[in-house]
């Protein structure tokens, strides 16, 4: 009766991201488990190279590459990241968004940083301006 929580498992065919070194903030595709602490894993259309990689430098993603066979070469393994579309799917989830924005931000200059501050500000004042005016209705 107990419903699993945990779904993210390792496994061949999980998507990854990797998340330092050269490769850090691209995909890739775990094609092999070496043992509890690696994999062999590869980027087909990302630049990842296939390579044996630590879980502690990897995040797991929620996608899966269904029916991948083990140790599944570099044809294979693109054939089945684009068939599943893992590149589309990525960029339309919240966390490739976010992952954006937060790179965006980094690139801004002093200009574009004091741009949104004067437009923060205008939101700010605008909400408010209504917050006053809904008190001010309720009074009365």
């Amino acid at each position: 009766m107990s419903s699993q929580t945990f779904n993210r498992y390792v496994e061949v065919g999980r998507v990854v991201l990797v998340n330092q070194g050269a490769d850090s903030g691209k995909l890739a595709v775990i094609a092999e488990i070496l043992d509890h602490n690696r994999a062999i894993v590869e980027g087909p259309t990302t630049g990842v190279k296939r390579q044996a990689i630590a879980f502690r430098r990897v995040n797991l993603t929620p996608y899966v590459l269904k029916n991948l066979p083990r140790g599944a070469g570099p044809t294979v393994v693109k054939k089945h990241f684009e068939a599943a579309d893992i590149a589309g799917k990525w960029a339309a989830s919240s966390w490739a968004k976010k992952l954006a924005a937060v790179e965006r931000r980094k690139q801004t200059s002093d200009f574009e940083r004091f741009q949104v501050m004067l437009l923060k500000k205008q939101r700010r004042s605008v909400g408010n301006l209504n917050l006053a005016k809904a008190k001010k209705a309720n009074k009365a």
